[in-house]
């Protein structure tokens, strides 16, 4: 199964921001993940992992596919595990095809792409940022099932030459097969689904809101993995003699629950990411910065914050002897200093060095806020106007909370 990662947003998800992959001078700066995996490649510059949940779903391939040789070649015997094995490494080179294929229209859209997984039920592609119009978010979602369908034909193509009842015979018919049920199953129309993204691109474009396409879809998602839930085991079942009540029933209700699960969540997820995006343009670096005041390098810290109390602010600059600044004193250095300590101690001491990435415009706002965070990580910045002068401090502290309340507030 293929879900294409859900985009614009923060990759920590409801922890706050990542301080790690945004772009910085408007190229991609991408980090590998952690717990991704074993690491394949990098196609395109994108990190292409193996999780370990794929060894496990290679060793399950292998097992189901080497009983069906055993009654179509049984003269293999033994050796039918090792074709198997060779079916299922082929499978997921063709999901890898089938991720890349959105890799390369995201990269195309200049749509910045953390990474792809292969894992137990498929692939993900990571992309960190949503397209901006809903043809390209149909486009970006349907590339990924049309590149399926186009190696189904290949594949069945390939059958046509061989002879059939052989080995490469059989190994391209179930390529072919497994490719056409990838391709239809991500077609279905709810999210986390490429489907879902395609039916989100649609109401997007037909009601010009894309938290209305997201829900639709979502809602379609959820819909769909009922339908798994209770459809899959009872399609399995139709017009067969096996045992209702055995092994085989057992695992196939298994299966379907694990799907409709991970269906659903999945669907929720995007409905909380919409519903984060919509609210994203509510913090602003200007509203969550701190009033600051300015102070030289050698003075005391309890004379600092006396300065800071009687103007109202919660935060300190240094500055130097023409009032530029040149240090941000951390907030948490500053509870660390006992009070009675605080007159023989300078800020200087408790400073940290602002760098250009520090620097943050007071109109920044949303993503790009978010972004800029990111590039440099920090635990406070200095907020400059637009002709250079001090704003305030912006907290990384505040920013969390912030986006916190935003990811628990109702969607409208």
């Amino acid at each position: 199964m293929d879900e294409s990662g859900d985009s614009g947003r923060p990759r920590s998800g409801a922890d706050g921001p990542d301080p790690g992959s945004a772009p910085e001078g408007g190229k991609p700066q991408r980090r590998d993940a952690p717990g991704g995996g074993i690491l394949m490649g990098r196609p395109f510059g994108v990190p292409v992992y193996v999780a370990p949940s794929w060894f496990l779903v290679a060793a399950l391939i292998t097992w189901v596919f080497g009983g069906q040789l055993d009654r179509v070649l049984p003269e293999l015997g033994n050796l039918r595990y090792l074709v198997s094995l060779f079916f299922a490494v082929a499978f997921y080179a063709s999901v890898l095809v089938h991720e890349l294929a959105h890799t390369v229209a995201a990269l195309r859209f200049k749509l910045p792409v953390r990474r792809i997984q292969l894992q137990f039920f498929g692939g993900v592609s990571e992309i960190e940022k949503e397209s901006d119009t809903p043809g390209r978010e149909f486009v970006l979602a349907f590339v990924g099932p049309l590149l399926s369908l186009v190696l189904s034909g290949v594949f069945y193509l390939g059958m046509k030459a061989v002879e059939p009842g052989t080995v490469p015979g059989v190994l391209l018919a179930g390529l072919m097969i497994s490719n056409l049920i990838v391709a239809i199953f991500n077609l279905l129309p709810g999210l986390p689904l490429d489907g879902g993204r395609m039916l989100r691109a649609v109401v997007w474009k037909i009601t010009g809101n894309p938290m209305s396409g997201t829900v639709a879809a979502a809602w379609f998602g959820r819909a769909l993995a009922v339908s798994v839930l209770i459809g899959l085991p009872l399609l399995t079942h139709t017009g067969s003699d096996a045992d209702v009540g055995g092994m085989e029933t057992v695992m196939d209700a298994l299966l379907a629950a694990i799907l409709a699960a991970i269906i659903w969540t999945g669907a929720g997820n995007s409905l909380r990411m919409a519903r984060l995006r919509e609210h994203l343009p509510e913090l602003r670096a200007r509203t969550l910065t701190r009033r600051a005041v300015p102070v030289e390098t050698g003075t005391p810290l309890s004379e600092a914050l006396r300065r800071a109390n009687e103007a109202g602010a919660r935060a300190l600059v240094v500055v130097d002897s023409h009032g530029d600044p040149t240090a941000l004193v951390r907030e948490a250095a500053i509870v660390g200093v006992p009070e009675h300590r605080r007159p023989w101690v300078a800020v200087s001491g408790l400073a940290q060095d602002l760098t250009e990435g520090m620097k943050v415009p007071a109109e920044l706002a949303g993503e790009a806020l978010l972004d800029r965070l990111r590039a440099s990580p920090a635990t406070e910045y200095l907020v400059v106007e637009e002709s250079g002068a001090i704003y305030g401090v912006l907290s990384t502290a505040d920013v969390e909370r912030a986006f916190v309340q935003a990811m628990a507030r109702p969607g409208s």
